[in-house]
């Protein structure tokens, strides 16, 4: 099982196949095992490469708070890009992992081929609603705290699906990744030049309005209702899913 040494903090990823890299993020909670229905289907085509977020899965559960945030997240995705030799990706991910994405966009625009955001919200312009945001995230990293492991037994499917050593990995990225600080991700949606796609289910009821925004904002997008499907559209329907993302993925970048 490969590992990235970040400043001491281990991170687990994974490939497969080759042709255009293609990173897939998780979401909060979540691990790289969310992405197994994807595998086969996109590792014809791409080099898919899987990871598990600092605090998550099989990568290290810092104990500094400081070691959990966007940033480190987003230099984490860079790091990975280095250690298989891509220079530049397909960048994706759900929900937390999406957030990130478009948060590596902005720091890293010439390494980001295309975009591919799933059930995913662009964060908040309004303070009022961010520091609601904020303050949900902040009673989640405490019921981690309290309860163990047992919340992810009632979450959605794609957490349902994750497997960690502890809580308090969850708890400190919940502080420090799940929060946000500020309006730079959803105002620089405009700025995005690169093909994106912004899919979400059906169902995922809290993050429709935000995937209508996001494709308004952004020149180009297009963008993909999965029917019958939550918040893990991936999971939920599969293969209306994985079509939905090769027909987009064929269409800008040929088969090899």
């Amino acid at each position: 099982m490969p590992y990235l040494n970040r400043d001491g903090i281990k991170i687990y990823y994974e490939t497969h196949g080759e042709g255009p890299a293609l990173l897939l993020t998780h979401g909060y909670s979540a691990t790289s095992q969310m992405w197994a229905g994807q595998i086969a289907p996109l590792a014809k085509s791409f080099k898919l490469i899987l990871w598990d977020m600092r605090g998550h899965g099989r990568s290290d559960y810092p104990e500094d708070a400081a070691a959990y945030s966007e940033a480190a997240t987003v230099a984490d995705m860079a790091a990975l890009l280095d250690a298989v030799g891509a220079e530049r990706a397909i960048i994706g991910g759900l929900s937390l992992g999406g957030y990130m994405s478009l948060a590596f966009h902005l720091a890293h625009k010439a390494r980001t081929r295309a975009l591919l955001i799933i059930d995913t919200g662009p964060g908040y312009k309004n303070d009022a609603a961010r520091e609601g945001w904020n303050a949900n995230a902040l009673k989640t990293a405490e019921r981690f705290e309290r309860e163990g492991l047992a919340p992810i037994s009632e979450a959605s499917a794609e957490r349902r699906t994750a497997t960690h050593r502890n809580a308090k990995g969850l708890a400190g990225a919940a502080r420090g990744m799940l929060t946000q600080r500020d309006a730079r991700v959803i105002n620089a949606l405009p700025d995005i030049a690169v093909p994106a796609l912004v899919v979400v289910g059906e169902n995922d009821t809290p993050f429709l309005k935000a995937a209508d925004y996001m494709a308004a904002k952004i020149t180009g997008a297009q963008k993909v209702v999965i029917p019958n499907a939550g918040h893990a559209a991936n999971i939920d329907q599969p293969e209306l899913f994985n079509a939905a993302i090769l027909n987009f993925l064929h269409r800008h970048f040929a088969p090899s």
